[in-house]
């Protein structure tokens, strides 16, 4: 299939785009980004040269992927998220030698206008809930709110609530559980803290 590229945008010699990927108005790709295929690049995007994006991944209007960010397969960027490379910038300071690396696993959702501040990993099908601030790292399939983000539930790959539980004084330590993807029959299991996907449902 193939590469789709606005008029508009600049994508720098050097870069590399997979197959089936397109590039909308505005945008700006640097020579140094690896960016997989069937992506979807919104407009006003602009993604830096030390940038790795997977297969299949969407970002929508107004994101900029700074360096030293690394989305693998089937993540979802919503519109304006930003993204950060230095933990403490100062415009007469040069701290480009202390870039802290972010990484966002395969099939997590980042929502509209949420922040992630560098150094942390979003995990597999996580889930980060719009205009939330991430300072710590997110467990797969973990969904998360609020400034700073703390976790609000699990969440299933096709994107479902899960009825499991979540760190408490009842819980006494001890999280522990199983649960279905109400959409998809998925069976997901929580053990002491980390949920997986245990089965997947059959289907038609």
């Amino acid at each position: 299939m193939a590469i789709v590229i606005h008029s508009s945008a600049i994508v720098d010699h050097g870069a590399a785009l997979g197959d089936g990927t397109r590039v909308w108005h505005f945008a700006h790709v640097c020579a140094g980004a690896r960016i997989g295929e069937d992506c979807s690049l919104g407009q006003n995007v602009y993604v830096g040269n030390d940038v790795v994006l997977g297969n299949q991944c969407k970002v929508q209007n107004n994101v900029s992927i700074y360096d030293a960010v690394t989305l693998e397969d089937e993540v979802f960027c919503g519109p304006s998220m930003v993204f950060t490379n230095v933990y403490n910038p100062r415009a007469a300071v040069m701290r480009k030698h202390e870039y802290r690396r972010t990484l966002v696993r395969r099939g997590a959702t980042i929502g509209a206008n949420a922040t992630i501040v560098c150094g942390v990993t979003v995990g597999e099908y996580a889930f980060v809930a719009a205009g939330a601030v991430v300072n710590r790292d997110v467990p797969p399939f973990a969904l998360v709110a609020g400034v700073p983000a703390r976790q609000i539930g699990w969440i299933s790959r096709f994107g479902e609530r899960l009825a499991l539980p979540l760190p408490g004084a009842d819980t006494e330590g001890k999280l522990d559980g199983e649960a279905r993807c109400p959409h998809t029959g998925d069976l997901y299991v929580l053990h002491d803290g980390a949920c997986h996907l245990e089965r997947a449902a059959p289907q038609p």
